[in-house]
C-alpha cells in the first residue's frame, strides 16, 4: 500500500491527509500530534477512526490543515481520516458510519445581510 490522499472539511476548516503503514505517527503542519493539539478531547478526536477500526499503530499520518479555529480542525482531520480507513477496507465503513464520521458536518456561519445588525439581528425598532 502506498500513500492514501483524502480531503476532510468542517466550518472552514481544510485538513489534507496522507496516510501509508506506518508505525502510527501523526504528524499535523509538520508538528506532533500532542504539540499541535494539547487538549486530551481534541487528541482523542482525532485518532478516533483508528480506536474504532483498532489500527492505532497501523499506520504514518501526515496532515495538513488550515482554516477555522482548532475544533474545526481536529474534526476535519477526523472527516478525512475516516474515509481513509473506508477506502482501505470497507467493512471498516459499518463501525464509522453508526458514529457519525463519515458525514460532512454542514453547518456554517451564516453571512450578514445589508440592513441588519448581524446574520439575523436587526437594527433596534422606532416607531415615532
Amino acid at each position: 500500500m502506498d500513500t492514501i490522499h483524502k480531503i476532510g472539511r468542517r466550518k472552514t476548516a481544510v485538513a489534507r491527509v496522507y496516510v501509508s503503514e506506518g508505525k502510527g505517527n501523526i504528524t499535523i503542519n509538520k508538528r506532533d500530534l500532542s504539540e499541535y493539539f494539547p487538549t486530551a478531547t481534541l487528541q482523542y478526536k482525532v485518532k478516533q477512526p483508528f480506536t474504532l477500526t483498532s489500527t492505532e499503530d497501523n499506520y504514518d499520518v501526515k496532515v495538513n490543515v488550515y482554516g477555522g479555529g482548532i475544533t474545526g480542525q481536529a474534526e476535519a482531520i477526523r472527516l478525512a481520516l475516516s474515509r481513509v480507513m473506508c477506502e482501505i477496507d470497507l467493512e471498516n465503513r459499518g463501525v464509522l458510519k453508526p458514529e457519525g464520521l463519515l458525514t460532512r458536518d454542514p453547518r456554517m456561519v451564516e453571512r450578514k445581510k445589508f440592513g441588519q445588525k448581524k446574520a439575523r439581528k436587526k437594527f433596534q425598532f422606532s416607531k415615532r
